[in-house]
């Protein structure tokens, strides 16, 4: 039915300031969520404005999602295709006549829950202080027993070992097991931390776990690890993923290390290192007395120019007396600090044999391993009647049984 001319016509630019009005006035439409599939995405490179359309299996609708309110969210580059979240509201461009939603947020699906939840827990424990420089204690320069929080079965545990041996053998390591992955591993990673707590050996904690995907690495974003990193009285160093992934516990952490291997690098100091210094501390002593002599010398003899003008012979062999005596003492102390540093250098020598695990098997110890697969066995409970256990001695081995 066609309206009547009662009323005057309203013009084009009447009509569609009057829908924009309708459309703003609507509840609904002032903040909404709309899901669907981005299609026909573009970037305008002057404004940095992005613009696309969110369309399902029998609509679409335009969306405009302006610079500022893109880069606020910190979220990931979009793409045709993804299927996304998008928050914003409805409204009506004038100049070209159309609905479209102005975007204020977008949230990829699959992705989108957990970032909530990452970004919920973030900010309440960031509230508490959790992660407040102030609270981050310093790593002992060298800790005679460290813990290691990880899986048994994990390459990271290896490296970390190879590291840890590499550079300073000196050091004890406590490993409490733990998942690392799945449903239960905030809990058996939490009891880890608490159980080495509770030991009291450790020096260091390094909390661990090598590279995977944001759902493999969820568990170090989970409150109850969290929590527990937060109450150890020992300070931790976080080492999860790869250097791009940061977790909660990389921010309640004491020291948050890019790898595993990383953490076991800052962990510990280089012996190797330790060595080099005393040698190059013993080359500058060397050259500092040589060239203490060598002035000393060259002013002997200024001194001796001097004397034969204006003073008797006996002063003279009074000067070269008091040189004489003077470079023995100082040569008798250079030969004492070397003699010391050498032997300083033959302690450390020493001290590292003693630790060899050659050294310890020869004084009647012995390395358990189960037969059928080499694991390492280090308590009673992991030993079974009728298990078959491979004992490593100082010669060689030998396999026996357990009896019932």
């Amino acid at each position: 039915m066609l309206a009547t001319l009662n009323e005057p016509p309203l013009t084009v630019s009447e009509a569609v300031h009057y829908l924009k009005k309708l459309l703003e006035q609507d509840e609904l439409l002032r903040s909404l969520w709309v899901q669907g599939e981005i299609s026909d995405y573009k970037v305008h490179l002057a404004s940095g404005h992005c613009y696309f359309t969110l369309k399902d299996e029998t609509a679409q609708l335009l969306c405009v999602f302006f610079k500022h309110a893109r880069l606020r969210a910190g979220l990931p580059e979009l793409r045709n295709g993804m299927a996304v979240l998008a928050a914003g509201y409805v409204s009506f461009y004038e100049q070209h006549g159309r609905l479209q939603l102005y975007v204020e947020y977008v949230e990829p699906l699959g992705e989108g829950a957990l970032y909530r939840r990452f970004e919920q827990l973030k900010e309440r424990l960031a509230a508490e202080g959790l992660f407040a420089e102030a609270r981050k204690r310093p790593l002992p320069s060298a800790p005679a027993v460290i813990g290691v929080v990880t899986s048994l079965q994990a390459a990271a545990l290896r490296d970390m070992l190879r590291v840890l041996r590499t550079r300073y053998p000196l050091a004890e390591v406590l490993i409490a097991p733990a998942l690392v992955q799945g449903e239960e591993a905030p809990a058996s990673i939490a009891a880890a931390l608490d159980l080495l707590n509770e030991h009291g050996e450790a020096e260091v904690i390094i909390v661990a776990r090598g590279g995977g995907s944001r759902e493999e690495l969820w568990a170090f974003n989970d409150e109850l690890v969290a929590r527990a990193i937060a109450r150890s009285r020992i300070p931790v160093i976080s080492g999860v993923g790869h250097e791009t992934d940061v977790t909660i516990a990389d921010l309640v952490a004491d020291y948050r290390a890019s790898t595993p291997t990383a953490a076991a690098t800052i962990a510990v100091p280089d012996v190797a290192r330790w060595r080099q210094d005393l040698l190059e501390w013993q080359r500058r002593l060397q050259e500092c007395i040589l060239s203490y002599l060598a002035e000393q010398r060259e002013r002997l003899l200024l001194a001796e120019r001097d004397l034969r003008r204006a003073s008797p012979r006996g002063q003279l062999d009074q000067q070269r007396q008091q040189l004489d005596d003077l470079s023995e003492r100082l040569l008798v102390s250079m030969q004492t600090l070397l003699t010391l540093q050498r032997e300083r250098l033959r302690g450390i020598a020493r001290h590292l044999e003693t630790l060899s695990p050659l050294e310890t098997l020869a004084r009647g110890y012995a390395i358990v391993r189960r037969a059928e697969d080499q694991a390492l066995v280090t308590t009673v409970e992991q030993v079974h009647p009728g298990d078959r256990l491979l004992l490593q001695l100082a010669n060689g081995s030998v396999t026996v049984q357990v009896l019932p």
